[in-house]
């Protein structure tokens, strides 16, 4: 409302299949794109003008007629140990049950943490919490962005590292969405617009892209300016975390989707044709 006094703002409140279908892994019902297609009928329909999304949520192929207007600056893009009883991942005994909804956090886990029992959660963040607090889970790993943008960051025991749990591309990040031929829209979004955060966001969905990434699929991907240089770092995986090929690309952070590329096919080069078919083979 700051930035724009003399328009008025209304929230279309939805809820949509994504969050109503909570009995089964993301995974297994469609994927991410469940959270949004709702969003963008009613863009299409003419009820809204725009959409708010975490980038992390957005297919990376948009589809026809809509665009990503304005990309927001980062929030923390690590995940989070949750836990009422535990203060880190290196407390928790055998058998301890984890909680998440992310087959790459899944595949981190499994790697580095055999030990203990990974379990789908699904749910918005209060149902999530709630299924901790009830004693099914001993801990969870959520998207720091998430509880901090919601006031919730006491909850946050720790936080992983980049090296600990590589993010999700575009964690932390908010995209927001309108129709491509909307140029008036479009126009009054680009302040919005995180030319910094955009370069990144950019390298780490163009990896994904180019090796088919979905919620199906267990991949990372997290860039960061340094130096004046784009540093990009990206792994895939098998969900039970044995098989995992990772990589790291340097360049000017304008040239950020030819990065992205780059390493995917740098990734593809060390072995990740064989990943990529191992995941199509059990769809």
């Amino acid at each position: 409302m700051e930035s724009y006094p003399r328009s008025r703002i209304e929230i279309l409140g939805m809820t949509t299949r994504g969050d109503q279908i909570l009995d089964r892994p993301l995974s297994a019902i469609g994927g991410k794109g469940l959270f949004i297609k709702e969003l963008e009928l009613a863009i299409q329909e003419g009820r809204a003008d725009l959409a708010v999304h975490s980038m992390k949520d957005l297919p990376m192929e948009m589809p026809a007629g809509f665009a990503i207007a304005a990309i927001s600056a980062r929030e923390n893009p690590c995940d989070a140990f949750v836990s009422n009883r535990f203060a880190g991942l290196d407390e928790l005994p055998a058998k301890a049950v984890v909680g998440t909804s992310s087959l790459r956090r899944e595949a981190i886990l499994r790697a580095g943490y055999p030990q203990l029992v990974i379990r789908s959660l699904r749910g918005n963040l209060d149902t999530r919490l709630r299924k901790l607090d009830a004693g099914e889970y001993d801990a969870i790993i959520l998207a720091a962005a998430g509880l901090i943008r919601l006031g919730l960051a006491a909850r946050i025991r720790s936080i992983l590292t980049p090296e600990q749990s590589l993010p999700a591309p575009g964690q932390g990040v908010l995209g927001i969405e309108a129709a491509s031929g909307r140029a008036d829209i479009m126009a009054l979004l680009e302040p919005l617009n995180d030319s910094e955060t955009a370069h990144c966001v950019r390298a780490e969905r163009a990896f994904s892209r180019a090796l088919g990434g979905s919620c199906q699929v267990p991949l990372a991907a997290y860039a960061l300016l340094d130096s004046g240089h784009l540093w990009l770092r990206g792994f895939i995986a098998t969900p039970d975390g044995k098989q995992m090929i990772a990589g790291e690309q340097y360049g000017a952070p304008e040239d950020g989707e030819s990065i992205g590329r780059l390493l995917a096919q740098r990734l593809r080069e060390q072995g990740a044709e064989v990943i990529l078919e191992q995941l199509a083979s059990c769809q």
